[in-house]
């Protein structure tokens, strides 16, 4: 079973080649200062949201981040997967597929009644995945942002 442990502050320097090489892959245009503040109140204990290393606590394979929120719809809290990375090398294994079996058990008995996560429509192997995971598109919503 692969291990996912909640990053702490100490894993700072474990986790930011993660989250570099992840924006990179999606062309997330963020500097590194900013990337740090985005990450450092997730890693102090914010009520907001976690972040979990995947695999060796010395020497993560990915990452995965929920953020946390509320829906009438859904009865509660709520967690959106706002990035799930895996080091491409070790990629195709079941990894993916593993931490997303896991999560959903470790956030249900911790009281959250949903899980929500984005995929880009062009993304058949990633729509496979979620599909076979039980995520089921939500046909009627379509997200919208609006930067602040």
């Amino acid at each position: 079973m692969t291990a996912l442990n909640l990053a702490k502050p100490d894993d700072l320097d474990r986790l930011m080649p993660l989250v570099t090489a992840f924006h990179a892959e999606e062309g997330v245009n963020l500097d590194e200062d900013a990337r740090r503040a985005a990450i450092q109140p997730l890693l102090d204990g914010s009520p907001h949201g976690a972040i979990y290393l995947i695999g060796p606590g010395r020497a993560p394979i990915g990452y995965i981040v929920i953020t946390f929120g509320w829906s009438i719809e859904f009865g509660g809290l709520e967690g959106l997967v706002d990035e799930f990375f895996i080091r491409p090398g070790v990629r195709g294994r079941g990894i993916g597929s593993e931490v997303l079996r896991q999560l959903p058990k470790a956030l249900g008995a911790a009281g959250v009644k949903a899980l929500h996560l984005e995929v880009a429509h062009d993304n058949t192997r990633a729509l496979q995945l979620y599909k076979r995971l039980r995520f089921e598109p939500q046909e009627n919503y379509m997200l919208m942002s609006r930067k602040i």
